[in-house]
């Protein structure tokens, strides 16, 4: 029985997967990780204001803290826990800033918003089944907790949206200088004197 012999191709070709997948800045990305991991800390450190202003005891520090830790351990977990997920949200901005369709300024207070009015239903499942939930304050249907989150998002939006569009801002192109016309003995080019002809 005679087999035909394949030939293979002449040069490597690329995985089609490889094609198919998005390229990523990683730079822009790490970027935007830390441009989210400083507007969690800012959200963080003014929590005691809010907490003052708004009334309630809500604190998001610590229903993340007391969530993976026990004791008076709490706080520095759940603020580690907190700058990591903003770190996490900030990365995930950096890439799909640029596509959307709003003017750069208000991107990262509406991605914000967004995400804020999308997961504040799932606070029913924190206030019933949290390891802490007897020392936190009830949410479901908590108007000043749900102000304060608004608020907080809204601020954390501010400073990830103006971080990240600074650091990340698209560079200019340099422009390009006209090539010199110059010959070895520093009298310029006999074929550009040539094609330039004698000026009448």
């Amino acid at each position: 029985m005679l087999h035909r012999k394949l030939a293979y191709p002449a040069r490597a070709r690329p995985l089609q997967l490889r094609e198919l997948s998005p390229r990523i800045d990683r730079t822009r990305t790490l970027r935007g990780a830390v441009c989210g991991a400083v507007a969690a800390a800012v959200w963080a450190f003014q929590q005691p204001l809010d907490k003052l202003v708004f009334a309630s005891t809500y604190d998001d520090v610590e229903l993340l803290g007391r969530l993976v830790a026990r004791g008076d351990g709490w706080y520095p977990a759940g603020l580690a826990f907190h700058v990591q997920n903003g770190a996490v949200f900030g990365a995930t901005y950096s890439i799909v800033a640029p596509a959307l369709p709003l003017p750069a300024m208000v991107r990262g207070p509406a991605a914000a918003l967004a995400e804020h009015l999308a997961l504040w239903p799932l606070v029913g499942v924190t206030d019933r089944a949290h390891p802490a939930r007897q020392r936190l304050p009830v949410l479901s249907g908590n108007r000043r907790a749900f102000a304060q989150a608004t608020w907080r998002h809204l601020l954390f939006g501010i400073v990830l949206g103006e971080l990240e569009r600074r650091l990340n801002a698209a560079r200019e192109p340099t422009p390009l200088q006209p090539e010199a016309q110059y010959s070895s003995n520093g009298h310029g080019s006999l074929e550009h004197a040539v094609s330039a002809g004698p000026t009448p």
